[in-house]
Order: structure tokens, then C-alpha cells, then sequence
């Protein structure tokens, strides 16, 4: 058994168990380690400790359960692991900047630290074969788009330490909230027949320690007005990575940190390094199953933009 199967082994028992304090000594047993080989190698992989992560998943069930207004605050303190309400409410300000009541009241787009699947890690793939690995199917392509696309949308700048790939950071979703007043000001607009949502991610006028992050529709640039403005996506060869989740809500809080962590790696085995954007392109959604695309932008020389 490789390395970091033996450590997706305790993930797997640690989230079937996540109301329990789990023993490392028995972590380590599953993982067919040492308890000190267990506990470095997991720092290593999943880039926190042990106990650390377990109190970060905990919060990110908890973070769900609150959302959905279901039970008392204790409650889902006490089914989540945590052994008083102070001790819960201590532990989401830490990792959210806000209480538990102050969350449930105003249910903001959170980060959450989502499981790891170490798998996509280490899985080698060619263009336009597909991946299939624990709930998400992904596929890498090149395309090249023909002519330059308009958007109209809301913009703003994101912290880099707030928005890490692969979904480990705690906080408010500074791009949920982009999208939010994208969605809020979006009347007016004049769409493309078909048209589809995107978001991009660039260093545009960003200040120091931040990207500037624009959300919204293929539209026509002349019906920005107010606080939205235009953005046009150049023409030229792009790098797509499409992926698919069982659901809109998984797709954008966990399978898209999942799918941008393996397409970075993916481009960086292959000499690439990526500059300039990246685009998001968001699809209708099916009954059973969410779709997106990752937009890599590359020149002829295959460097990316």
C-alpha cells in the first residue's frame, strides 16, 4: 500500500466517525504506521495536523447543519464533537471570525477545509481521458476559442491567503460574495442567447496579497452601468479542465478545489506555469449531476498566459 493511500484510509474512518475523539494510536493502526510516522506523514499530505483537521471537519459539518437552522446551537455542538457550547462558539471564531448564532442569523458563503482526496495527488491523465475519483469525473483538453467573449459583471479583489486551491482555508467566501452582488445588480443586463456565467481570476489592479476576482454573464458590454463593469476573454488556445459533481453545492465548495489543485499540477508536470487568469465557466445544472470548466489560457509556445 502507497503512502498516501494508508493516510486516505483515516480520512475515510475519521469522517465516518467525526462525532468521536478517534484514538491516533488507532489512526496509525488503519494507516499501518507508527503513531509519531502516522501523525508526520498526515501533517505532510493533508497540511495539518491531525487534530487540527478533525476540528476543521467537524466545523465544516456543523457550518452545514446551522445553515439549514436544524437544532439548537449546543446540539450541533455536541454532535459535532464538541463538548460545550463555548467551547464550539471559541473554535468557529477562530476559524470564521464570527459566532455560531451570529452565522446562523446571517448564513454567509463560508470556506470550509474540505476532505482531502489524495489520490488526485498522484493519478496520471491524458488529454481527454477522463478521472473518476471519490464523486467527481474531470477531463483535460485543449480548446481554442475563435473570438473573444464579453462579459458584464461585479469585480473585486480577494485575498490570496483567503482563497488557497484545494479548499484549505477557514473564512468568508470572498468570491460567494462577488457572486452575491453580481446577482443582487444583475438587472439590466443584456445576456447572450445561451449565454453562461463565468468568474476569472486575475491580478489586474489587485494591490499587494490579492487577485481581483470578477464574476458574471456573457453579455453585451455596453449594458454596464452602476457598479458592474465589462470584461472580455481573448481568443487564443486555452487548457480546459471539466469536472462534474452530484450536485450545484458540491461542485463549488468542494469539487472545484479539488479539480483546480489537480489541473495546477497537471500543467506544472507538463512545464507549465500559470499567469495572467483563469476563468470559470458554469453550466445549467441536470437533476443528477453539476458541470463546470476550469479556462487556462496558453500561447503558442504552450506557456500559459
Amino acid at each position: 500500500m502507497r503512502a498516501w493511500e494508508s493516510i486516505q484510509r483515516t480520512l475515510e474512518v475519521i469522517e465516518r466517525r467525526i462525532d468521536e475523539d478517534v484514538p491516533i494510536e488507532e489512526l496509525a493502526r488503519v494507516a499501518a504506521l507508527s503513531p509519531f510516522y502516522f501523525q508526520r506523514l498526515f501533517s505532510r499530505l493533508v497540511k495539518k495536523p491531525v487534530r487540527e483537521y478533525v476540528r476543521l471537519r467537524r466545523l465544516a459539518g456543523a457550518c452545514e447543519r446551522l445553515r439549514k437552522k436544524g437544532g439548537r446551537i449546543l446540539d450541533v455542538a455536541l454532535d459535532y464533537g464538541f463538548g460545550s457550547h463555548e467551547t464550539f462558539t471559541r473554535a468557529f471564531k477562530e476559524a470564521y471570525g464570527f459566532s455560531p448564532s451570529q452565522y446562523r442569523s446571517d448564513p454567509v458563503a463560508l470556506n470550509n477545509f474540505n476532505k482531502p482526496n489524495l489520490a488526485l495527488a498522484y493519478a496520471e491523465l491524458e488529454e481527454g481521458a477522463p478521472l473518476v475519483s471519490e464523486g467527481i469525473a474531470l477531463e483535460i483538453n485543449r480548446r481554442t476559442l475563435e473570438r473573444p467573449l464579453d462579459f458584464v459583471g461585479a469585480r473585486g479583489h480577494v485575498r490570496f491567503d483567503a482563497h488557497l486551491p484545494g479548499g484549505e482555508v477557514t473564512g468568508a467566501d470572498e468570491p460567494g460574495a462577488i457572486w452575491a452582488r453580481f446577482h443582487r445588480d444583475r438587472r439590466g443586463i443584456i445576456g447572450k442567447c445561451g449565454g453562461r456565467n463565468w468568474g476569472v481570476s486575475c491580478r489586474d489592479d489587485a494591490p499587494e496579497g490579492h487577485f481581483t476576482y470578477f464574476a458574471g454573464t456573457e453579455a453585451d458590454p455596453e449594458s454596464a452601468r452602476g457598479d458592474l463593469r465589462a470584461w472580455r476573454m481573448p481568443e487564443g488556445e486555452y487548457v480546459v479542465c471539466g469536472f462534474e459533481a452530484e450536485n450545484f453545492d458540491a461542485l463549488v465548495t468542494d469539487a472545484v478545489y479539488k479539480a483546480s489543485g489537480f489541473a495546477l499540477s497537471w500543467l506544472a508536470k507538463r512545464g507549465l506555469s500559470p499567469a495572467g487568469f483563469t476563468a470559470e465557466q458554469y453550466f445549467e445544472c441536470a437533476a443528477d449531476v453539476a458541470y463546470m470548466e476550469l479556462w487556462y489560457p496558453v500561447n503558442a509556445a504552450g506557456q500559459v498566459r
